[in-house]
Order: structure tokens, then sequence, then C-alpha cells
């Protein structure tokens, strides 16, 4: 039996305990085989020397994150605690502010696959984001649109998504086309006011910088310096899909946004995310980020509903 005797230094004790305790009693999770206490600034614990040994490179990586970035949260504790390598480490420790939006609120990739996403974006002008619901992936493109936006690397911004039901359904709705659409495109709208003040919001949509648009709108057009996102794209068909790629102009940043496993198409009809995953796999200059229930940043409560749902959902195609 070994022991370690860590002392925490240059922080506050109650920032490394996260509130309730939170922290502390995640470490402790994680290491089930060793027996760890802590008295203040003092962590004490006891069992094979191996896995004290990765305890203590944990504590030393919590307590630098936390020296480096004056905060911590849960989920940078859960994303130290998995750290297998030095490319991972510096993913999680690279905490760059994407953009400040609203009322001066900073928007940041939460999870080591949203900063994949961040730098993949940076380097390919092309990049599908690919998982659940509550990852994070569209907000975090949309913050990416808008720094490029504010950055001049592009002229301007436009958001599109399928809208499946616009067929019959829509007709027995009020209003104009506008009126019935956009209920589809409100999540795109909702993260844009959190990037720009209302009064500069309307402004963009007015000048066509920004544009919120059904996916239909997309035909037949080129998109030239423009940072384009398709979400929702699971719901796509092969021909939209195929139209969509193929509007990419010159300097023009495309991410598109998926989840597979919720597809909304009628029975016998493919997917065209699916299909293009498979088509585009090898094509060197796009990217491909794949996102799981591990980096969903709603409430703790919904990564857990994602995997019984996905369990049940294995269980139903395996019977």
């Amino acid at each position: 039996m070994f022991e370690l005797n860590y002392e925490i230094t240059g922080i506050a004790s109650k920032t490394f305990y996260g509130p309730n305790n939170q922290y502390f009693n995640l470490i402790k999770s994680s290491f089930p085989t060793l027996k760890i206490t802590g008295r203040d600034l003092f962590i004490f614990a006891m069992g094979n020397q191996d896995a004290l040994d990765i305890l203590k490179t944990k504590l030393d990586d919590i307590v630098g994150f936390i020296s480096k970035n004056n905060d911590i949260t849960l989920k940078d504790i859960e994303n130290i605690l998995k750290i297998k390598d030095e490319n991972e480490k510096q993913l999680v420790f690279d905490q760059d502010i994407i953009v400040k939006g609203v009322n001066g609120k900073v928007i940041k990739a939460k999870t080591t696959n949203l900063k994949k996403l961040v730098k993949e974006s940076q380097v390919k002008d092309m990049v599908f984001a690919i998982g659940p619901a509550g990852t994070g992936k569209t907000y975090t493109s949309v913050a990416l649109a808008a720094r490029a936006l504010r950055d001049r690397e592009v002229k301007r911004i436009i958001l599109t998504r399928p809208a499946v039901e616009a067929g019959e359904s829509l007709g027995f709705l009020p209003g104009d086309l506008k009126e019935k659409l956009d209920p589809y495109l409100q999540p795109l709208y909702d993260a844009l006011r959190d990037m720009f003040p209302h009064e500069k919001l309307e402004g963009f949509i007015e000048k066509k910088v920004i544009e919120v648009a059904p996916l239909a709108f997309m035909r037949g057009r080129t998109l030239d310096e423009a940072f384009v996102i398709l979400d929702e794209a699971q719901n796509t068909t092969h021909a939209q899909m195929k139209m969509f790629l193929t509007r990419m102009g010159m300097n023009a940043k495309f991410i598109i946004t998926g989840d597979p496993s919720q597809v909304d198409l009628p029975m016998k009809q493919k997917s065209g995310l699916k299909e293009a995953m498979r088509i585009l796999k090898d094509v060197e200059e796009i990217g491909f980020v794949h996102l799981t229930e591990e980096d969903v940043v709603r409430h703790p409560v919904v990564r857990k509903i994602i995997t019984a749902y996905g369990k049940e959902e294995k269980r139903l195609r395996d019977e």
C-alpha cells in the first residue's frame, strides 16, 4: 500500500473542491481503487502506486487549469480526467474565446470534441459536425460564423436547414411562406441573438449580411465569401445534400451539422447526411468531427437521457 500527500498551491480550496464538493467527488469516483480524502489544501490518497501517479498528474493538471483560467467547471474536470496524451491536453487547456456575445457573454468551445470542431474549421473549408442533440455543435458553429464575420474573413453568414414538413402540412398554418417556415429556423435565430445585439442583428438580416433560410432557397446559388451552416442535415435527401454541397463558392466556409440517429424523413427515404459521410469520408479537404453524449452541454440529465435511448435503440436493432 502506497501513499500520496498532495498540497494544493496557488488557488483557493473552494474553487478546487467545487460547489458542494462536486469536483472533488468526481475526482474520487474516477479512481475507485484509491482511498482519497481531502482537508483544506491537502489531498491524501492510498493505494496502488501506478494509480497514485496518475492521480497526481490529474491533480497537477486541474490546479494548472485553474491557475491559468481563474476558474473551472464540472465539464472541465471531466475533460481533464479523460486526457490520454499531450494532444488531448492541449485541446482541453486551450481556452481561447470564440467570440464575445451580447452583454459580454463569453462563448467558448466547452468540450474536447467541440474544440476539435473549432480547430478543423480553421484548417479546412468544409467540416461535418456529427453528434446528438445538446452537444453544442450548431451553437459553436454559429459562434465561429460570427467571429469570421467580425474579423472580415467573410462578407456574410448564411444559416439553413431543411424544413422536413415544408409540404402539405405547412399549408394549414396561417401566414405567408416566411411565417410558416420561421418555426423550423427558430433555433438558428436563438443562437444569433446570443451573438449579436438586437438592433445590429436586425440590420444584418435586413441587409442580407445574415440570412436564415430553408434549404430549398439555396438552389441555383453560388455562395462566395460566406460562412454557411447547414443544420439538421440528417433530414436532407440525396438531391438536397448534393445540391447544397455544390453551392460552395470561393473564399467560403461550410459547416454541416446533424445527428444520423434522428432522421425525420419518410421511412423509405435515405438521409443525405448518412450518404455524404460515406461518400466523402476519404476526401482529404473535408473534415469530420464526431461528438458523443460526453459532449452534451445542456442539463446533465440530457446526457443520461441520450445514453438511455441509445441503449434502447441498440436493443431494438439487435432483436
